[in-house]
């Protein structure tokens, strides 16, 4: 039976409880509204751990002031039919009073690899990620954490913080998750509209198309950004935030593309802020 934990302390003390009996723990740190992207992630953690622990909490300090925290999607109890489904040991419920107390003013913050992609476009963004997955990490005390390759960046932010403050947690990457139409699934796809929902297809079919240029021996980066920019703009109701063809892991961008190449996207498609990525070899 799925136990629902919202106390810190309690948690503590269940995680404490939990590898006194050796038993291996997993956690799926998530924002709710949760989708097939997410239950791959639980999957994975039941699979590979002995106990799984999945995380909601819509976290107020990597959302800037004119983002969606307001109107970000809360599926509470849809969530939780989800969860005990899939027959997850602990939902850890958090509340912000707890995770930020009054006088709350520490943050954790990693340098070079915020400077591109979300990290430029959204200020701010990756201080609150770091500093909210840190405090999961101290709470439940995880052995894995599994996260999506969807958010690339954000991966392999928290695999330098871990690595950089000597967490004793392995950070586990699984694949990006996709509708049928090849949209990467998101809890903002429900922002989509059915005009938007075409128009949100460009950015995984344009992704392909760039894959398929490089494979055929394009290799100006130039290049790939302006197929990629036709390809997206033509379509209703887009704003193209950024497309980096960069390094996979510091993201510094590329000016030819190099035997492994990260193409990542964040487009707005009417109200849905929506990203997207590919990992390219060179042959």
């Amino acid at each position: 039976m799925m136990e629902i934990i919202t106390s810190i302390g309690e948690m503590k003390t269940w995680s404490r409880r939990i590898r006194d009996e050796g038993k291996v723990i997993g956690l799926t740190p998530t924002m709710g509204c949760l989708h097939e992207g997410h239950l791959s992630l639980i999957k994975a953690s039941i699979t590979e751990c002995d106990s799984t622990v999945v995380s909601i909490f819509v976290n107020p300090t990597q959302f800037g002031p004119d983002e969606d925290l307001g109107s970000y999607p809360r599926t509470l109890e849809a969530d939780k039919e989800v969860l005990r489904s899939a027959d997850i040991d602990v939902l850890f419920l958090p509340t912000k009073e707890d995770l930020y107390p009054d006088g709350f003013q520490s943050f954790v913050e990693v340098d070079n690899k915020t400077k591109y992609l979300c990290g430029k476009s959204r200020p701010g963004f990756f201080r609150g990620v770091t500093t909210i997955v840190l405090k999961l990490f101290n709470i439940v005390n995880p052995d894995t954490a599994f996260f999506g390759e969807k958010d690339r960046q954000q991966l392999e932010v928290i695999r330098t913080m871990v690595r950089d403050l000597n967490l004793n947690v392995t950070v586990t990457g699984k694949p990006i998750v996709r509708e049928d139409d090849g949209l990467a699934m998101s809890s903002r796809n429900r922002y989509l509209s059915e005009e938007g929902r075409l128009s949100a297809r460009s950015l995984s079919q344009a992704l392909e198309t760039a894959q398929t240029s490089i494979e055929q021996g394009e290799r100006s980066t130039e290049t790939i950004r302006n197929k990629i920019r036709q390809m997206i703009e033509k379509r209703n109701g887009t704003e193209v935030d950024y497309i980096s063809v960069c390094d996979p892991e510091d993201f510094s961008e590329h000016k030819e593309i190099r035997s492994k190449t990260l193409i990542a996207l964040a487009v707005r498609v009417g109200n849905a802020r929506l990203i997207d990525n590919r990992i390219v070899e060179r042959t």
